[in-house]
């Protein structure tokens, strides 16, 4: 008798996508509402970087206590709860009316930016090691596309709603929308979405109906961490995060104030750029789980070649004269597809060598590191630019980071296959021991 397929992991999957499509949406289009935002607090670059540097600060202190929940209750619950504080925190910053009520309102919406680790990590008791690279590349194409969709809402129909609803500016009206649709998320997954027992995809407990409760120990947190492999990782997050958020802040206001676009030219071409972005994180992953499959190196390897192409690329594009419109698009676009090679092989990675139980803390921990160097971006690009140009601080920062990163992912080549093989062997006597007990 052929075997019925499960569907309900295609439909987690599909409430994640769309979850982390709206998050991505509200928590990104901030970005590009730099230029009407300022004019209504009579903001400079300086006190704009502080805006989105608060929100990081609050997320990076809160990222250790989201993980240690995540490990030790339901993880659908806790993240349904964070939606519904996306939404509530959006919605207050879209009614302030002083700067410092602003600033701070915009850093408790950061509460719920650290609650991804829950997520992936349930992710992976849903899908084995083999393929949690591609699985994961999927769930972080709706990052750039929310990136896109904030863009739109920021430049093209904020200006339209300026006025209409309520007598507010048009960039409140965009909060109110965003914030009202993480309500309604909230809902979704609390009643949709539920927990799997931990480990339940790990390859050596395939055809068990029924595997222990691996429950989180201090222990265990403390020997993923020793692991010499997680060091080289936490030191390029601390750096490799630094890019990704001088871009978004600041890479919409550097196409209008010193290349010269307009709202229609920088969709024109950060349109395209996005998409092939989003597609980026895909191929990173696939690529990732296919070189995995033949060696154990995979993951990083594949990871090296996007941060050190991704550097080149943009120093190349933001090296191009501003008259030469078309090599910019083009060299921007070869950017945008091997700039994320390394995300969805990292997450997977640090899945790789972590204990079920611990993964959520494993990679909780991770986000620390990377949003302690990433809060000082916003502010270190900020001054940057204040002192020369836009340009001089994304390019400075982007291009000796990734640089770094690539370094620092050469040495991490040296103990990866080593602490895989460690949680194998642990995987291996856990299903052992199981099958043990359900024969006694």
């Amino acid at each position: 008798m052929k075997k019925k397929r499960n569907f309900y992991p295609v439909f987690v999957v599909i409430v994640f996508f769309l979850f982390i499509f709206l998050h991505q949406t509200d928590k990104l289009l901030i970005g590009s509402l730099q230029l009407p935002i300022s004019k209504t607090f009579n903001l400079n670059d300086l006190q704009w970087g502080l805006v989105n540097s608060g929100a990081l600060i609050i997320g990076t202190l809160l990222y250790p206590i989201w993980g240690y929940l995540y490990d030790r209750y339901a993880r659908a619950k806790l993240l349904a709860l964070a939606s519904l504080i996306w939404g509530a925190t959006t919605w207050l910053s879209s009614v302030v009316r002083t700067y410092p009520q602003f600033l701070a309102t915009r850093a408790s919406t950061g509460i719920d930016d650290s609650s991804y680790p829950g997520l992936y990590s349930l992710v992976a008791d849903y899908f084995g090691p083999k393929i949690r690279g591609k699985v994961y590349g999927l769930l972080q194409v709706p990052g750039p596309l929310g990136y896109l969709v904030g863009m739109v809402l920021a430049l093209m129909v904020a200006p339209m709603l300026d006025g209409k609803v309520f007598q507010l500016e048009g960039w409140r009206t965009i909060f109110l929308i965003t914030g009202s649709l993480g309500i309604v998320m909230a809902a979704v997954i609390f009643f949709g979405i539920k927990d799997m027992p931990r480990g339940k995809a790990e390859p050596e407990f395939e055809g068990m109906e029924e595997i222990g409760q691996f429950r989180f120990s201090w222990a265990a947190a403390k020997d993923v961490l020793k692991k010499r492999t997680m060091w080289f990782v936490f030191l390029q997050g601390f750096a490799g995060v630094f890019p990704w958020n001088v871009i978004t802040y600041f890479f919409v206001g550097y196409l209008l104030t010193e290349r010269g676009y307009d709202n229609n030219s920088v969709l024109f071409v950060m349109g395209p750029v996005i998409l092939i972005l989003s597609v980026g994180y895909f191929i990173g992953g696939a690529l990732g789980d296919w070189l995995f499959k033949r060696t154990k190196k995979g993951r990083i390897i594949v990871s090296c070649v996007g941060v050190i192409l991704g550097a080149i690329f943009l120093l190349f594009a933001l090296l191009t004269p501003v008259q030469d419109r078309t090599t910019f698009f083009i060299l921007m676009s070869l950017t945008a597809l091997f700039m994320p090679f390394s995300s969805p092989n990292v997450l997977s990675t640090i899945f790789d060598i972590a204990a079920p139980e611990v993964r959520s803390t494993a990679q909780a921990v991770e986000y620390f590191i990377e949003n302690s160097g990433a809060a000082l971006a916003p502010i270190i690009a900020g001054a940057v630019a204040v002192a020369t140009t836009k340009q001089n601080a994304i390019l400075t920062i982007c291009v000796s980071t990734w640089v770094l990163c690539f370094f620092l992912y050469l040495g991490a080549l040296f103990f990866i296959d080593g602490d895989i093989k460690t949680l194998r062997d642990q995987m291996a006597a856990r299903a052992k021991l199981e099958k043990v007990k359900q024969t006694a």
